[in-house]
């Protein structure tokens, strides 16, 4: 007990004698939410899902800005398991490079690579993301990362200074390991997509596409009339 007490002693002297208490364990920086208001300002974006809704209510989102040789991908989804972008020289899935966000079992959010082998998904383990970050709250995972414009050429990684058209899927995860996407046919951009160019493009989901095609308007609009004339 005397040793004790006398360390105890030298410690409190010592704090006095520097002004300073014991370094303590920096605390961790919150996950940063996402900022829709620059959408097609400073940044692309891309929102599947109804009318209006932003990257913590659409059911699907994804934003991308260049920042020096690097750009910024932010993706969040309404599922527990995993969010994933693909970069397609067409509009089908197979020969993809793909950036996922995996919720695992201990509760983390980990930023994945990809490629896809016809409708399966390997997984790369040369990964170019970097400072990722990734969180799941509201049964969302939502994460962040950056990868290089430029990369040596490679199969399964793309340059993202050329354009490419975007998959946008989600989907379960099972032990961390990704399964099969929610939906059978998920969203691919109308066009391809240039980092170069901002934009601010919405998807209306299955939900909300039954009355926005023309044919189903025509046809409102012929019944609108039809009881508005009556029958004769």
């Amino acid at each position: 007990y005397c040793i004790l007490f006398l360390v105890f002693c030298l410690v409190m002297i010592y704090s006095d004698y520097t002004g300073y208490p014991f370094p303590t364990a920096p605390p961790v920086d919150p996950f940063a939410k996402i900022r829709v208001d620059d959408c097609g300002k400073t940044k692309g974006c891309f929102r599947y899902g109804k009318p209006g809704c932003n990257a913590e209510t659409c059911d699907y989102f994804l934003s991308y800005r260049r920042i020096g040789a690097d750009v910024e991908f932010e993706l969040s989804a309404d599922t527990d398991g995993w969010v994933a972008v693909g970069f397609s020289s067409d509009k089908k899935m197979g020969g993809d490079d793909v950036m996922a966000c995996v919720h695992d079992d201990n509760g983390r959010v980990r930023i994945q690579h990809f490629y896809n082998v016809g409708q399966w998904a390997k997984e790369i383990q040369r990964n170019p993301a970097r400072d990722e970050e990734g969180v799941f709250e509201n049964n969302r995972v939502t994460c962040r990362f950056k990868r290089p414009v430029y990369v040596p050429r490679e199969e399964t990684i793309v340059d993202l200074h050329l354009s490419w058209y975007y998959l946008f899927a989600w989907g379960p995860a099972i032990q961390g390991s990704i399964t099969r996407h929610d939906i059978d046919s998920p969203p691919v951009s109308e066009r391809v997509v240039s980092i170069y160019k901002y934009e601010d493009i919405f998807m209306p989901s299955a939900a909300y596409q039954t009355f926005s095609s023309p044919f189903c308007l025509l046809l409102i609009v012929a019944l609108t009339f039809y009881l508005l004339m009556g029958t004769p």
